[in-house]
């Protein structure tokens, strides 16, 4: 039974999910969006929204927390001087998945976009650029 065990294993030992939380929520943060299975997009979201919330209060105590759980200079430095004062109105739910149609090559595994809700305009841009392509 499953009582009270919180968090999902995704198959992998525990070093080995926490590196790779460590590294999808970095190239989350540095690119703003990116494409993973559901499974992993869903685990990764609520680790990467309690970084952005550490993130709007920028004090050196909230930055060493971030770091200590992201371990990238740069992802912490453009989680406080970007993502932090964007979402600074917003009290919660910076992050979405939308479910991509076609599955992953290889092992069929169901894809997903994981990104910020909120974007600049020259990101949204860019989007649309590579959508009508």
């Amino acid at each position: 039974m499953r009582h009270r065990v919180a968090g999902k294993k995704l198959g992998r030992t525990t070093s080995h999910r926490q590196a790779m939380m460590r590294n999808m929520t970095a190239s989350l943060i540095e690119h703003e969006r990116i494409v993973t299975t559901i499974q992993k997009a869903k685990a990764v979201k609520p680790f990467v929204e309690k970084l952005v919330t550490l993130s709007k209060e920028a004090t050196m105590h909230n930055r060493r927390r971030a770091f200590a759980k992201v371990r990238s200079k740069e992802a912490v430095q453009k989680l406080f001087d970007v993502l932090g004062p964007r979402f600074q109105e917003r009290p919660g739910g910076y992050c979405r998945v939308l479910r991509l149609s076609k599955p992953r090559l290889g092992d069929n595994g169901e894809r997903a976009i994981l990104e910020f809700v909120e974007r600049t305009p020259e990101e949204v841009e860019e989007t649309a650029e590579v959508v009508a392509e």
